[in-house]
């Protein structure tokens, strides 16, 4: 399923990176690591839920073209 917020979110210093692909799938690059975690996630609206491939969960919501998640605010990638 498509949804307009498919691409790359990144913080403002460029530390954290967030790869939303289309099979629903994430890759989460955090500094020199591309692959840091890896799951798969669910856009409802605004609002996604992340599963991560070690286990956890967690969420955020896109508000005015950020993406705010776990303390984080991300912009897309241009």
């Amino acid at each position: 399923m498509s949804h307009p917020f498919l691409g790359m979110w990144v913080t403002a210093d460029g530390q954290i990176r967030h790869e939303l692909l289309p099979d629903n799938r994430y890759v989460e690059a955090r500094g020199t690591c591309e692959r840091a975690y890896t799951g798969r996630y669910e856009v409802t609206g605004h609002h996604i839920e992340y599963w991560d491939d070690t286990g956890f969960t967690a969420d955020g919501e896109f508000v005015d073209g950020v993406l705010f998640h776990a303390g984080m605010v991300l912009k897309r990638e241009n």
